[in-house]
């Protein structure tokens, strides 16, 4: 159990025997009556996001779950399979838990995956990944317009808005969660 002072962004929280991931959290004290903490929680299971309010001096329980950060290996029908490189042991995803950031896995990615009662409920991948462009058209000699892009094919099958100097064969740095171009990286 921890209290409502304890919350956070990024706290796994059990409601009604359900994992919740706090998304965000606001503590409010009213100039009459009592504080309360007042958050936004996404159901680790569908999710679904919820709003739900604790008055100070509550206490909320903590989800029993586990992260262990897995390498990915291969894709196999409806799943992804995962191993942990400790232990050997392989955690089949259901290609739903990852939504649009799938386009980013590529075979040995470490991801951090949320397990509850055995069983992998979220996966999260790493911030940024390091990929190669696969095909790109060349750009335009002079079209120096600030900020002009041209889309990319990186060896995943994903497409991405890179600048005009990236060429076919280079690798570059990409946000998992909006997939946006960072920068060009030398290898």
């Amino acid at each position: 159990m921890a209290s409502t002072t304890d919350i956070r962004k990024g706290l796994k929280i059990q409601i009604d025997g359900v994992p919740y991931h706090v998304v965000e959290h606001t503590f409010v004290k009213p100039g009459k009556g009592q504080a309360f903490t007042r958050c936004m929680v996404r159901n680790l299971t569908n999710g679904k996001v919820i709003e739900r309010t604790w008055k100070s001096g509550d206490s909320v329980e903590l989800a029993d779950v586990e992260t262990r950060a897995m390498n990915f290996s291969w894709e196999e029908g409806d799943t992804y399979v995962f191993m942990d490189t400790l232990t050997g042991d392989q955690i089949y995803v259901e290609k739903n838990k990852l939504g649009n950031e799938a386009r980013f896995l590529a075979e040995s990615l470490t991801c951090d995956l949320t397990l509850y009662n055995g069983n992998a409920i979220a996966v999260d991948l790493p911030a940024n990944v390091i990929m190669q462009v696969v095909s790109s058209e060349p750009g335009v000699k002079g079209d120096t317009a600030s900020g002009a892009t041209k889309p990319a094919t990186l060896v995943t099958g994903a497409t991405v808005n890179v600048p005009l100097f990236i060429k076919e064969g280079e690798w570059i740095k990409i946000d998992t969660t909006s997939g946006n171009y960072l920068e060009r990286v030398n290898r």
